[in-house]
């Protein structure tokens, strides 16, 4: 079968290019690739996208390609198992700062330049007092992203039409403030001219996200048969979801130059003013459910979220757990708006084209316990006044998940040493619990305070230990 091309693909059009992205892995090709070209065919947005890599290497099978790639997006929807293809080819060319700065300064000269999209990872968001402004290129994503906007700044005599919208998708909380903020440190740190920090502030916006897509990548299982469906060979073909959110804390006349209001396709991008009670929705309810599945399922020896979802008890409690005990301890919106977003995050889970493993799932449970289920927890008490009983299993579990002999953990090496120092000295299971609902580094605050919080997680780990978790989930159940 013919590899894709532009002449095969009948040479779809090349648009101007109006936006620089720096990375060009699965989630940015699966999900913010995908709109633009939706926002190319369905709207005037016209956009044609610079694709930079931000480290050393090259996208050599991307340029085999001509710079075009399929996404396959599949899920369940209203119970029905969907799958949809679309040809992408908004991506013009690719950027080699490491092989070719000269042209990576030249980009930031082209006038039209107008959108910054980035996903340099969790740890790309970073300062590093080594980036020197004389660099070719500096290493940071940050660092490269100033030495952009100051030759653009130069150029342009700090023109005020010339600034750019910048939208990081790097999954840190309020990811363009963070980079905003180490952009003006090089700024200081580089001595660059006094004025461009003034016009960073005053002529660029800079948009906090909150992403949301899985996005596992090439589909091996699935290739040849797409390949026969779609007539050509697409070595790049990206999988993921249907679902997806994009929250981008803006204006509301980013609308004007970033039309997603008005394309056919259903894009699922809100332009907000606060993107906060968004990450709280998301991280209270789709994170929580996961980090509380997590370790009652590898209890119980299940593998995948979506076995933990067809377990006929596992299942069942984690529903509860989500509509009965953490949407009422969320206010960020009401109860339909929530109970609709826990019904599409269940559909997701009982996706049967993703393997989504427990395991993988379960790296930094510490901290993933107090963000996403502690807060709950303590909220229901507030609202309520009387503690969750399955929120309680849930801690529970992450306490017997800790003792380390179920699976190999993977978190701070610190905390891992702590619990196994309090396994191994353990007393009593209660007195285990008290030891470890006081630990302040842990909770940053003592749990002990909490009124008959020490005897429901004792009495749920006691019967954990004794092997009756399921007996122990059916009792709660309505």
């Amino acid at each position: 079968m013919e590899a894709l091309t532009r002449r095969l693909a009948g040479n779809p059009q090349r648009y101007p290019e109006r936006i620089v992205q720096f990375g060009g892995g699965n989630f940015l090709r699966g999900f913010v690739d995908w709109v633009v070209d939706a926002l190319n065919d369905e709207t005037d947005f016209g956009s044609g996208i610079a694709l930079v890599k931000a480290t050393p290497g090259s996208y050599k099978a991307l340029e085999a390609q001509d710079c075009l790639f399929t996404t396959y997006l599949h899920g369940l929807q209203d119970g029905q198992f969907v799958e949809q293809t679309r040809l992408i080819s908004a991506v013009n060319r690719t950027v080699y700062p490491y092989q070719d700065f000269a042209a990576y300064l030249a980009l930031a000269r082209q006038p039209e330049i107008r959108f910054i999209f980035s996903n340099t990872t969790e740890s790309g968001i970073v300062y590093s007092a080594e980036d020197s402004v004389t660099d070719t290129p500096p290493g940071a994503f940050p660092a490269k992203l100033t030495r952009f906007l100051y030759e653009r700044y130069q150029h342009f005599g700090g023109a005020r039409d010339k600034g750019c919208i910048i939208i990081p998708t790097e999954l840190i909380e309020d990811n363009a403030t963070r980079l905003r903020e180490i952009m003006l440190d090089y700024a200081g740190l580089w001595r660059l001219a006094p004025g461009f920090a003034d016009w960073v502030l005053a002529h660029n916006i800079f948009c906090n996200t909150l992403v949301d897509r899985i996005i596992p990548g090439f589909p091996e299982a699935e290739a040849e048969r797409l390949f026969t469906r779609l007539g050509y060979e697409d070595r790049l073909l990206v999988a993921g979801e249907i679902y997806h959110s994009w929250i981008i804390e803006a204006p509301p006349s980013l609308l004007e130059e970033f039309p997603v209001d008005r394309a056919r396709t259903s894009l699922n991008v809100k332009i907000v003013a606060d993107a906060a009670p968004y990450r709280t929705i998301k991280v209270r309810l789709l994170n929580g459910a996961h980090t509380s599945m997590v370790p009652l399922g590898i209890i119980l020896g299940i593998e995948s979220v979506r076995e933990a979802m067809e377990h006929e008890t596992l299942g069942r409690f984690l529903q509860d757990l989500i509509f009965e005990e953490v949407i009422p301890s969320v206010s960020e919106a009401p109860r339909d708006e929530l109970e609709s977003f826990a019904r599409d995050v269940f559909d997701r889970f009982l996706n049967p084209r993703i393997h989504h493993r427990l395991e993988t799932i379960s790296l930094n449970s510490s901290a993933k316990v107090k963000e996403r289920i502690l807060p709950s927890l303590l909220g229901y008490i507030e609202t309520r006044g009387e503690l969750p009983a399955r929120l309680a299993i849930a801690l529970a579990g992450f306490i017997r998940l800790y003792r380390g002999d179920l699976i190999a953990l993977n978190d701070d090496a610190e905390t891992l040493a702590w619990f196994k120092r309090v396994w191994d000295e353990k007393e009593s299971t209660e007195a285990l619990v008290r030891t470890v609902l006081s630990h302040a580094a842990l909770w940053e605050l003592d749990l002990t305070e909490t009124p008959g919080l020490i005897e429901r997680v004792s009495e749920a780990l006691a019967e954990i230990e004794a092997g009756a978790l399921l007996e122990l989930m059916r009792r709660v159940e309505p």
